[in-house]
């Protein structure tokens, strides 16, 4: 519950510091007094948005702080999952910076302000009088059922698997659509593809053929150099092989006679040696040449094949083709093996959708359970507050589509008067009754869920009399259950507080400021004979003031 509140420098206040206590609180003041600045001040510190003329003077910071006590409230958990120390006595403190710069501190550690956000709807709920309009919201009246019914671990995994049912139907209508793209080239891709594999390319091929080819359309040069070579090294009268023989013999005659012509010796030796070696392979060369126009043909056929599919495919190598080859195959495959990767992906959401469908069943029954009670306890209520004749028809049916709240639809209706027909409770329920049906449906609700505090903002506008008494024993029913704060004009619910403060203007130095306090008995007295009868209260209005107090 808050504790403490500390403002400096917000709005038309300079500086303020209050206590709170559990129970119910009551905040009263003149219209304009300042009561709207501490609701502001408390919605800044709890994240929402703030600008410069949140600043009473703009050369100095606005800090605002709030002091709350945690212990028994089970919030540990939500702090680690916050990555925030958690203390059970939590400071939560905002600063607004002349420059406009917001800064916001949980525990003195630095925070976003997604934080603050989150935190307030786990500490405290600021019922204003246009927030009654949220009873009118499906995801407001789901929250009432689930919070009666103790749905709460059940719809946090219900969510996480309709998170996961939601991915796998993305991921399937990606799998579908790039199956139908690619099955839509998938004649011309298999073709090509079907073309390449039976071309049995090989890396280098080309190179090889094109020299192979090269050598055969040249096969008569060849052979005639080849002859002639040989005639001019083998020949016995004139060719090398005879003179170097001869050269040999003269070297190897001298060779004895000194170190020169014995290495002169050794190297024509090692020249003869080399030239029938050379000789050899010659005559081998020249019985293998053979012309042969079949095997051109063939070599003419492979490399005007493998030109044909190099131009096909605008590509200038067999490398090329091979890596268009390795690409064709997968698109082919993809498609071939499209159906089952979808089948598997329908398999996964059938699976998830059976688990989700166990999931709100559970939930719609849950609820189902919880309606007539429900029903009951607000009609009650409501006639405590002056509508005898109001009814609910709230109803769960099942539906065939997943939702964020379960897989069923939500009935929930009004009726004023007896025999009325129902219908949506923003049609046909007025400003003042929502405002006594969202009192009911809180008070229900303080029973049901570990909500610190509730701070209620003039919901009692437009009711007097007796009903103004019924609205304040609700609220001190609640008060036994979570902190309650209320703002109010009316003197009736002032006077059932347990702690009354009162917001009122000042001045000091020609500069209007806005203050708060806590009342002391004799001065709550005089403050509900005002509510009573305004500023030239009488007599009259202190006796029935100080009835209502003892009452």
């Amino acid at each position: 519950m808050l504790t403490h509140l500390s403002i400096h420098n917000y709005a038309l206040i300079n500086y303020l510091s209050i206590d709170f206590t559990k129970g119910l609180s009551i905040i009263t003041g003149e219209t304009g007094a300042g009561k709207s600045i501490l609701l502001g001040a408390l919605g800044l510190v709890t994240g929402n948005r703030a600008d410069l003329s949140s600043l009473k003077n703009t050369d100095q910071k606005c800090v605002i702080e709030a002091e709350f006590s945690l212990d028994g409230y089970g919030l540990a958990t939500l702090f680690e999952e916050l990555d925030v120390d958690y203390d059970d006595n939590t400071i939560i403190r905002r600063e607004i910076l002349p420059s406009g710069k917001s800064r916001a501190f949980v525990n003195d550690t630095p925070v976003r302000l997604s934080v603050l956000t989150t935190l307030k709807t786990n500490l405290l709920d600021i019922h204003s009088q246009h927030q009654t309009l949220e009873i009118s919201d499906e995801s407001f009246q789901y929250s009432i059922l689930d919070a009666l019914a103790n749905n709460t671990a059940k719809i946090a995994s219900y969510k996480r698997g309709l998170r996961k049912y939601n991915i796998l139907k993305k991921e399937l209508k990606i799998f579908q659509e790039e199956a139908k793209k690619s099955t839509e080239q998938y004649d011309y891709n298999l073709h090509l593809f079907n073309e390449l594999e039976e071309a049995s390319l090989q890396l280098g091929e080309q190179k090889i053929l094109e020299d192979k080819l090269d050598k055969l359309n040249n096969i008569e040069d060849i052979k005639l150099n080849l002859s002639e070579s040989l005639h001019m090294v083998i020949n016995e009268e004139i060719g090398l092989q005879t003179q170097l023989n001869s050269l040999e013999n003269k070297l190897q005659k001298i060779s004895c006679y000194a170190k020169e012509y014995d290495e002169l010796f050794s190297r024509i030796s090692s020249l003869k040696i080399e030239l029938d070696d050379v000789i050899s392979e010659l005559e081998s060369e020249n019985e293998k040449v053979d012309f042969n126009p079949l095997e051109i043909e063939e070599l003419n056929d492979r490399l005007q094949l493998i030109y044909g599919l190099q131009k096909k495919h605008a590509v200038g190598s067999i490398d090329e083709l091979l890596k268009i080859h390795e690409n064709l195959s997968e698109k082919v495959s993809q498609v071939q093996g499209a159906s089952d990767l979808i089948q598997k992906k329908e398999n996964e959401i059938k699976e998830v959708a059976n688990k989700l469908d166990e999931l709100a069943k559970v939930i719609m029954s849950k609820r189902n359970k919880v309606i007539k009670p429900l029903q009951k306890e607000l009609k009650y209520l409501l006639t405590e507050l002056g509508m005898p004749n109001a009814n609910f028809l709230i109803e769960v049916r099942e539906s065939e589509n997943y939702n964020s709240f379960g897989k069923d639809e939500l009935i929930f209706l009004f009726s004023a008067n007896k025999g009325g027909n129902f219908g949506e409770l923003k049609k046909v329920a007025s400003g003042g009754e929502l405002s006594r049906i969202m009192l009911s449906i809180k008070n229900i609700l303080s029973k049901n869920i570990q909500l610190p505090t509730i701070i209620f903002d003039e919901i009692d506008t437009g009711v007097s009399g007796e009903v103004s008494n019924k609205i304040a024993d609700i609220m001190k029913d609640m008060a036994n259950y979570m902190q309650v704060i209320t703002i109010t004009h009316l003197p009736q619910i002032a006077a059932q507080g347990e702690h009354h403060y009162k917001v009122y203007k000042g001045e000091k130095n020609g500069v209007t400021t806005s203050n708060l306090k806590l009342l002391n008995h004799e001065d709550r007295v005089l403050e509900i004979a005002e509510m009573l009868s305004g500023k030239d209260y009488s007599k009259s209005a202190i006796v029935h003031a100080k009835e209502l107090l003892t009452k």
